[in-house]
């Protein structure tokens, strides 16, 4: 009897709503498309690289790309099935490039927490840690240092590549000594060479490559560490988790088998023969 008094809105009421639940789902299926569905749509993988060998290398008679993280960027295209793309850039512009959506990726980004607060991390594809490289014949250089302290004095000159995470741990932690800023690897090992410098500020397993091709250089890593972090893709914020779960499985399993390692050693090869 109630159902026969209500008027022909009110019994329409229920289908309504319905629709518009229906209408609302659809709607927020399509606002929630994955990051890399719209990777796949544009058909490439941008990767902003910023030169740090063996991590990232750029030939520059070339322009081409080669390093242990350009190779995963390559495989994680491969796997998206599209094409990569290398966006050149600097240490000091990787994180505001990959926030101005400038790149999808950064390659070889330090896990940090004040980089954590602006971009998301996959997760590491290597640990790193920060060496000095110095000619064990620098009288600047007190024979058995150790440490930091130990090196932190008047008179002494770091050089590091500006921006990068060795720039922001050294600076941090000297007091006296004099941190000479400069923009790319081959800069700082010159600095050094030359005796601008006296001490190699960078990634250890870079100065090993070094210092193994310099035999009157010697790498130390300080204790306590100057730094000890993962190695990961920089990734934009507003990745959703399973977004960011598809490249930390992509990583998994290539550090798992393995595969990382050897990617490491090919290009720690061509350093080691002054390739790019």
């Amino acid at each position: 009897m109630l159902s026969t008094m209500l008027s022909p809105v009110a019994r329409a009421l229920p289908a309504l709503a319905l629709m518009a639940g229906l209408s609302t789902t659809a709607a927020f299926a399509q606002t929630t498309e994955g990051y890399w569905q719209g990777v796949q749509k544009a058909g490439t993988l941008r990767c902003g690289a910023a030169v740090a060998p063996p991590y990232v290398m750029r030939d520059p008679a070339t322009g081409e790309y080669s390093g242990f993280y350009a190779d995963l960027c390559r495989e994680l295209a491969e796997v998206l099935k599209v094409k990569p793309q290398f966006v050149d850039t600097t240490w000091d512009n990787i994180v505001a490039g990959l926030q101005a959506g400038k790149w999808d990726v950064s390659l070889a980004l330090n896990r940090t927490p004040p980089r954590a607060m602006a971009v998301q991390f996959s997760i590491p594809a290597m640990e790193y840690q920060i060496s000095l490289a110095y000619n064990k014949n620098n009288p600047k250089i007190p024979a058995g240092a150790k440490s930091v302290a130990d090196i932190d004095k008047e008179g002494v000159t770091l050089a590091v590549m500006s921006g990068a995470a060795q720039d922001k741990a050294i600076s941090a932690a000297v007091k006296k000594a004099t941190v000479l800023r400069l923009p790319g690897n081959d800069e700082t090992r010159l600095a050094v060479v030359s005796k601008r410098a006296d001490i190699l500020v960078d990634a250890s397993d870079t100065n090993l490559l070094f210092t193994q091709s310099n035999p009157e250089w010697v790498a130390l890593n300080p204790t306590p560490a100057l730094a000890k972090q993962g190695v990961a893709f920089g990734l934009p914020r507003q990745l959703s988790t399973a977004d960011v779960e598809v490249v930390n499985i992509f990583l998994e399993e290539k550090v798992a088998t393995g595969h990382v390692d050897e990617l490491i050693r090919k290009a720690a090869d061509k350093v080691l023969k002054g390739t790019n």
